[in-house]
């Protein structure tokens, strides 16, 4: 689980503080790397806390208050041989690894009919408007009667890294300092980085915006709210706000460090297309299941297909009013196969949720959708399972061992922690975020 250098005092061992976005946020020159004293005010500076941490077993590695957080300082998985995690649950490298977009073996199906055609290019209109081009041959045209602007408009969501490229990259070790000046960066002119800035997509642009004071000003002067309002409904289409935002680049920031994995929040935007062919039973199959869920949902639960081959599906749950997660709006990921129906789909939660039955990486812990899929099953279902899971943990078997032994111990505490995490990550749909969420 956690590593063996990791704290034991029950401090907030993930999010960290971001960086102002006043003076102070940078150096006098504006230097557009980090420099020792930016990572001092990155530190994490909060008081201690007023009880003590609870550790379960006398487990010194695992300890439980309030303020409980993973310690991702280095992947969970391979504890940092393949390189840094950068914040996140697990290392690029490991990632590609564990967690292919669609991983094999899988059974295949060919329906052709006599001149060749499979059937499976017809248009859908079961996707929502962002699929209308699925090749992501680039953004919908500008409107005409919006005022252009100098930057030019983002491209399509990137790809995650394959692990073939990840392995090569992994083994071209690169000198320190590339041959580049010292200071060429901090010296390009305005009309330069903006057209850098053109190639890259909304979650890049994000994180630009923390290098340092100078490209964030500059990203804030050329993207308007509305860019950020689009990202973030191309980014999160089941977001559903009940305020009046006057900010979309700060609902923007909290939405993704909310998720456990950006990685994901990647494969679920870039929407890659799985090998093979799709079957006419899979497709039929999954438009019932889809005019199930638009006709009559299940309480609390919403789906819809992000693609329109239906590969990737984005999910809600609302959760239970009986429960410490009441009040959140949980999102999740998941791929349909082309062998659906005779595979499970892959599902994984996109908001942090502390439960026994979820990894500290989105991955659910249900019999259903690992070893005993049957036929019967459907999305709806899988999602409903998911829902009953929230308000009776199954600690038998956990994704999350710790976790599941303070259920059972100290069931005040799990709750508290819970409830915490919810109000922090997934109410965003309800409470309005008051300043820029922590960059890490």
């Amino acid at each position: 689980m956690e590593s063996s250098n990791g704290r034991s005092n029950g401090h907030p061992q993930e999010d960290q503080p971001s960086p102002s976005t006043d003076d102070s946020a940078s150096d006098p020159s504006c230097s557009c790397t980090f420099n020792s004293g930016l990572k001092k005010r990155m530190t994490y500076s909060r008081q201690m806390p007023s009880r003590p941490a609870r550790s379960i077993n006398n487990v010194p590695h695992m300890s439980f208050d309030e303020n409980f957080r993973f310690n991702h300082s280095s992947c969970s998985l391979c504890n940092g041989y393949f390189g840094p995690c950068y914040g996140e649950p697990v290392c690029a490298t490991c990632h590609a690894f564990v967690y292919p977009v669609f991983p094999g073996p899988m059974f295949f199906f060919s329906e052709k009919g006599d001149d060749g055609d499979s059937g499976n290019d017809e248009p859908s209109d079961i996707g929502p408007e962002r699929n209308a081009n699925q090749n992501n041959q680039g953004p919908p045209p500008p409107d005409p009667d919006e005022e252009p602007r100098e930057l030019v408009p983002i491209p399509p969501p990137n790809v995650p890294i394959s692990l073939p490229k990840q392995l090569e990259l992994l083994s071209n070790h690169r000198e320190e300092g590339d041959g580049i000046t010292a200071g060429l960066v901090d010296n390009l002119p305005p009309e330069v980085l903006l057209t850098l800035f053109s190639y890259l997509d909304d979650l890049s642009l994000w994180t630009c915006a923390y290098v340092c004071k100078r490209w964030r000003h500059l990203l804030m002067s050329n993207i308007s709210d509305a860019d950020w309002e689009k990202y973030t409904k191309l980014r999160w289409p089941l977001f559903k706000e009940i305020y009046l935002v006057d900010d979309w680049f700060r609902t923007y920031g909290v939405l993704l460090t909310s998720a456990p994995c950006r990685t994901c929040v990647q494969q679920m935007s870039a929407q890659s297309v799985p090998p093979g062919e799709e079957n006419s039973w899979r497709r039929n199959r999954l438009k019932m299941e889809l005019k199930t869920i638009r006709t009559d949902p299940p309480e609390g639960i919403e789906a819809i297909p992000l693609d329109v081959k239906c590969c990737h599906w984005q999910a809600t749950i609302r959760g239970p009013a009986d429960s410490p997660y009441a009040g959140g709006l949980f999102y999740l990921y998941l791929q349909v196969p082309y062998s659906y129906p005779m595979s499970p789909p892959t599902v994984r939660f996109v908001t942090r949720i502390f439960h026994p039955n979820v990894s500290r990486h989105g991955d659910v812990g249900i019999d259903s959708i690992q070893h005993n899929w049957s036929l019967a099953l459907t999305l709806s279902k899988v999602l409903i399972s998911i829902q009953s899971l929230l308000t009776d943990p199954y600690c038998q078997v956990c994704m999350e061992p710790e976790i599941g032994s303070l259920y059972k111990q100290d069931r005040k505490m799990f709750e508290n922690i819970a409830r915490a995490w919810t109000w922090r990550f997934a109410m965003h749909d309800a409470l309005k975020p008051h300043k820029d969420p922590p960059f890490h």
